[in-house]
């Protein structure tokens, strides 16, 4: 049997840790009687971790992104067999090893320059870096037709539209709608989202997850970035895109079609459901996630968002309207705000408040390449802790 090659880009993070467990499932490695190769594994700097993989999973290459912790990586792979590296020339190079499959799993901006190099490759891409569309979208595109590449989405609503689209012509859908669980405050009026700690913005109901991304689902600009990322993704136009809130988290998208039919993908709150379907794709594969039970869950309820307590949906739906760098901008400006409002430093309504006013004052020309996207977001972030600086 001829073993199937991944390398997998964050392999420390939540993305990656689900990707191996899958891997681990189904047989582990090639050389152990299961189908996968591992070529590279990469992370951060989290050494300790990266090397417990590596040992197990032995990837020809492991690659730390903070080169300072790489003599701590080659102390503990001494003897294992398995090439070390760090910087961000190095993540590179890793990602542009010709591979059946890569996931590209790096979070934020650090993620971009991987990811395009895996595209450059010409493969097939399972994207969970949300950066490489928001910031990145028409670069990047760009590059995956120019190359012949595919990308999978990673992220559970955008893999759960590709599910729906599976054999129907763009041309016939009438609407895309992504579903957002609403967050831990999408009960809290306006006074109360005021005075919202950051120990309650990461506690979201449905979902384990870091506390950037937690705190983008409380206010919604996580929905919004997605948005803008199946904008991209889905070539149907952003008139047949739209977003409602189902706080049960059991659809995680739904598809319409002219016919008056409707597609949804239903599945647990378990990452490795959609990573599944993408390591799998074009067939399907076991995962140990308990199915559902409808009777017992009994009610799916949905409900229309409401853009005057959460802002950040319509500003990431005004950002794509816009084009240009304008996504890249709101990306940036959000993430120096989230960090912010982790540190105490801002209140959390002033998160979506400091991304409007960075993108009001910041319009630069649209990135014709990822050197351009940096650059975008390095002068969009300096803008923004002025900003959170002055309040």
């Amino acid at each position: 049997m001829t073993p199937r090659t991944i390398s997998i880009l964050g392999a420390t993070g939540s993305i990656g840790a689900s990707t191996l467990d899958l891997i681990r499932r189904e047989g582990g490695m090639w050389r152990e009687g299961g189908m996968w190769r591992v070529v590279a594994l990469t992370a951060n700097g989290n050494a300790e971790e990266l090397a417990r993989l590596a040992r197990e999973f032995r990837p020809d290459i492991a690659v730390l992104g903070d080169e300072t912790r790489l003599p701590e990586l080659r102390e503990a792979l001494s003897g294992a067999g398995v090439a070390c590296a760090g910087g961000a020339g190095a993540l590179i190079e890793a990602a542009s090893r010709p591979v059946d499959l890569t996931i590209a799993g790096i979070v934020g901006c650090a993620g971009l320059a991987p990811t395009m190099a895996a595209i450059e490759q010409g493969g097939t891409v399972g994207l969970a870096n949300k950066e490489a569309l928001v910031s990145a979208g028409e670069v990047m595109t760009a590059a995956v037709a120019r190359n012949g590449a595919t990308l999978l989405p990673v992220d559970s609503e955008h893999n759960a539209i590709f599910q729906c689209l599976a054999g129907n012509d763009p041309a016939d859908v009438s609407m895309i709608t992504l579903t957002a669980s609403g967050g831990p405050f999408r009960e809290w009026g306006a006074q109360q989202l005021a005075s919202a700690t950051p120990a309650q913005a990461v506690k979201h109901p449905n979902w384990d997850m870091g506390a950037k991304i937690s705190v983008d689902s409380a206010t919604m600009m996580n929905k919004g970035l997605e948005l803008i990322e199946a904008y991209h993704l889905f070539a149907v136009g952003l008139d047949r895109l739209r977003i409602i809130i189902h706080p049960q988290s059991i659809v995680h998208s739904m598809v319409e079609y002219r016919d008056g039919s409707t597609l949804a993908q239903l599945g647990p709150s378990d990452m490795r459901v959609p990573i599944a379907s993408v390591l799998a794709w074009p067939q399907r594969m076991d995962t140990p996630c308990t199915p559902l039970d409808l009777a017992a869950i009994g009610q799916l309820t949905f409900e229309a968002p409401d853009e005057q307590r959460f802002p950040a949906t319509r500003l990431c739906r005004q950002a794509a309207e816009a084009g240009g760098a304008a996504a890249a901008v709101l990306n940036a400006a959000n993430e120096v705000a989230v960090a912010a409002f982790l540190d105490g430093q801002i209140a959390f309504t002033r998160i979506a408040a400091h991304g409007e006013d960075v993108i009001s004052a910041f319009a630069p020309p649209a990135p014709a390449s990822l050197d351009d996207v940096l650059a975008i977001d390095r002068e969009a972030r300096a803008r923004a802790r002025l900003l959170t600086q002055a309040a």
